[in-house]
């Protein structure tokens, strides 16, 4: 078996006090949870101030969209940052987005500026870029075996955003009036400086000497393992279908004649469902693999779109985000376990940046065709279209357990043959 094909970590970095590894943990999913409300506000008031500033209803999601580019486009740069100044380094520059996105997102509500609007959302997209890497710096000095438990506590934070989110939009969008979601965006602004504060008390190993040089195998290497693969697409097809059926719809429900406060609710309800699982998705990884907790989230988010296609009453759009935010939770965290196993210690964060340049790329691509194909065919094709790339992940996480099971195979026979 060829080191091309094997996802070993030969060597184990040294281990972070136990009281120690807690408060990073506690910290970063605090800060998870307040930088998820972040995100959630650009999706609940995205399209809405986006369709009413827009010089074409065809742009309504373009500032969600950007949102998503923003992501796409910072996560390498970030990645570079935390490799030569360590993640703290990272962190705080992500915040400083936040508090940046919301006050220009303020700004635009106040002078009606469309563009101005967008530019603030990809300085969101910014912070939520760095806030990803929260669920792999928890694993850093944390034993090999507990690190999908301290990924998926991490993600766990993002109950409280699901709370937080939808509510902070209902109790502040009418505040300015007659500037709807002004005050939304000031608070925004509050609550990213506030999570950086949060951070500056995690305690992180630096970067050794052969990461910042960039050491261990090529990333084209480590990019042709079967397992990276499967990891990759899993995680894009998991968070860009969670983006592209959560972008569509609350405008969806604002075409079927839904109210914004049902609107908000079914996202405070989707980003619970996104979360709450993660208190236990890191034993369920630990228990059944990581591949087949990612299998399971990608057969819920095919339940999803079942559940809209019933019907489109606020109790259909409700079910299909429930069952999204359950669905995103296990493919995701289950994709993120599989990157765990495919890179040593020095390669972490090339290859962890590398993972989610992947997943916000390919997300960016289907966010900019939500839009478009809502107004243009409506809910209905948007559902339809999801079973697609769902379909793709399924096939490669296949093809990579066959191809694990193949080489297990080998690895045995080779060991009774010596």
């Amino acid at each position: 078996m060829t080191d091309e094909h094997t996802a070993t970590m030969p060597s184990t970095p040294d281990l972070l006090p136990e009281q120690t590894q807690r408060g990073n943990i506690w910290r970063l999913a605090i800060a998870q949870a307040l930088a998820g409300a972040n995100a959630v506000v650009i999706f609940a008031t995205g399209a809405i101030v986006g369709n009413a500033l827009a010089p074409s209803p065809m742009l309504a999601t373009l500032p969600v969209s950007i949102f998503v580019v923003g992501m796409a486009a910072c996560i390498l740069p970030l990645g570079a940052l935390a490799r030569r100044r360590g993640r703290l380094a990272a962190f705080l520059a992500g915040a400083a987005a936040g508090v940046l996105a919301g006050l220009l997102a303020f700004v635009a509500v106040i002078i009606d500026s469309f563009w101005l609007f967008c530019v603030a959302t990809f300085f969101a997209g910014s912070y939520a870029a760095v806030v990803q890497s929260f669920r792999f710096a928890a694993a850093d000095g944390v034993a090999p075996h507990r690190r999908a438990r301290a990924l998926s506590l991490v993600m766990a934070g993002g109950v409280a955003a699901g709370v937080v989110g939808p509510q902070l939009v209902t109790w502040t969008m009418d505040l300015w009036q007659p500037h709807l979601f002004a005050a939304t965006y000031l608070v925004q602004a509050a609550v990213a400086a506030i999570s950086a504060f949060i951070l500056l008390g995690v305690r992180l190993p630096m970067p050794t000497a052969d990461e910042m040089a960039g050491g261990g195998r090529p990333l084209a290497v480590i990019a042709r393992q079967p397992r990276f693969v499967a990891a990759a697409v899993c995680g894009a097809v998991s968070y860009m279908l969670m983006n592209f059926l959560m972008t569509a719809a609350p405008l969806a429900m604002h075409m079927h004649g839904h109210s914004q406060a049902s609107a908000n609710l079914g996202l405070q309800w989707h980003v619970i469902a996104m979360y709450a699982p993660s208190f236990f998705t890191g034993s369920l990884i630990g228990r059944f693999g990581a591949g087949r907790v990612a299998t399971a989230g990608l057969l819920l988010i095919g339940l999803s779109a079942a559940a809209g296609l019933v019907g489109a009453e606020v109790v259909h759009f409700w079910w299909a985000l429930i069952l999204l935010g359950l669905g995103w939770n296990f493919g995701f965290l289950g994709a993120s376990a599989l990157v765990l196993e495919c890179h040593r210690p020095e390669e972490k964060t090339r290859v962890q940046s590398f993972n989610d340049f992947i997943v916000f790329g390919l997300m960016a691509l289907g966010s900019f065709s939500s839009g478009g194909l809502l107004s243009a065919y409506g809910w209905n094709a948007v559902l339809w279209v999801s079973f697609v790339p769902l379909a793709l992940a399924v096939v490669a996480l296949a093809l990579a357990t066959r191809r694990q099971v193949s080489d297990a195979g080998a690895a045995g026979t080779a060991s009774t043959n010596g």
